[in-house]
């Protein structure tokens, strides 16, 4: 009996690391290829606004973080840089700056979801068609499955 109980637990243990593990490779296996450091470029030459991702935020651990540029056009959001791995992540436009879950989650209803992040070296979303984004200053990456905040930036 004592002997099942171990080898109950020690499966149990093995299957918990091998389901964590998968929930961080699945994301990177299935990701489409990032977009090509020239087009992020270029695309970024005609920016209204910059701003830079850090992993110092208050939100931000080993498992959730992002850096580099993001930048604004007209009609896209370029992100040149890294983020964490992870699934079902979102970029979100705010009125103000957030720097944790326990910020962003009670001006949510505020926020502006542009799309969805399927890439992590990089990547271009397209803003919808006429938005005014004088009414937001801040980017907002978010994992809406495990409602994490990944990172973000102030950009005016």
């Amino acid at each position: 009996m004592r002997r099942l109980i171990l080898l109950a637990f020690s499966h149990g243990i093995i299957g918990a690391i091998g389901f964590a593990v998968g929930v961080y490779t699945l994301p990177i296996l299935t990701a489409p290829a990032s977009p090509d450091a020239a087009m992020l470029n270029e695309r970024a030459q005609s920016a209204l606004f910059s701003a830079e991702l850090s992993r110092d935020l208050r939100g931000s651990d080993f498992l959730h973080w992002g850096e580099g540029t993001i930048s604004l056009t007209e009609t896209q959001i370029i992100h040149k840089g890294r983020l964490a791995p992870g699934p079902d992540y979102k970029l979100y436009l705010m009125p103000e700056f957030v720097d944790h879950e326990d910020s962003f989650l009670p001006l949510k209803d505020k926020a502006l979801q542009i799309g969805d992040i399927k890439t992590f070296d990089g990547f271009l979303l397209d803003l919808p068609q006429g938005l005014d984004i004088s009414g937001y200053n801040t980017v907002v990456v978010w994992c809406e499955a495990f409602s994490e905040f990944i990172t973000a930036a102030k950009f005016r």
